[in-house]
């Protein structure tokens, strides 16, 4: 078999010192995660970890959330998606959850 050196491809979504709460409780605590383009990531974990709202900060569902509060960086594409000029429903056009 012969030897195939993995290509790096560039970081898509970014994610540092994330932070999460609904109301008092954290959901999320200090994530920090590059998903690069052209590949696959899985997040495995037990039930009520954090994997399905780790996924809904990404294209910003939380924020329809009462309680909500967010701390830390989100990147798509180098943009912040949470700064505030950012709209939400453009974010979610280019980052879909199923």
């Amino acid at each position: 078999m012969r030897n195939i050196a993995m290509i790096e491809t560039p970081v898509t979504i970014s994610t540092r010192k994330l932070n999460l709460w609904y109301g008092k409780t954290q959901a999320l605590k200090d994530v920090n995660m590059d998903i690069r383009s052209r590949s696959v990531t899985a997040l495995i974990g037990p039930s009520g970890c954090g994997k399905s709202t780790f996924l809904k900060t990404l294209n910003r569902m939380n924020d329809m959330i009462a309680g909500f509060r967010l701390e830390g960086h989100v990147h798509f594409m180098g943009q912040d998606i949470y700064a505030p000029s950012v709209d939400p429903v453009i974010v979610r056009r280019y980052i879909g959850m199923v």
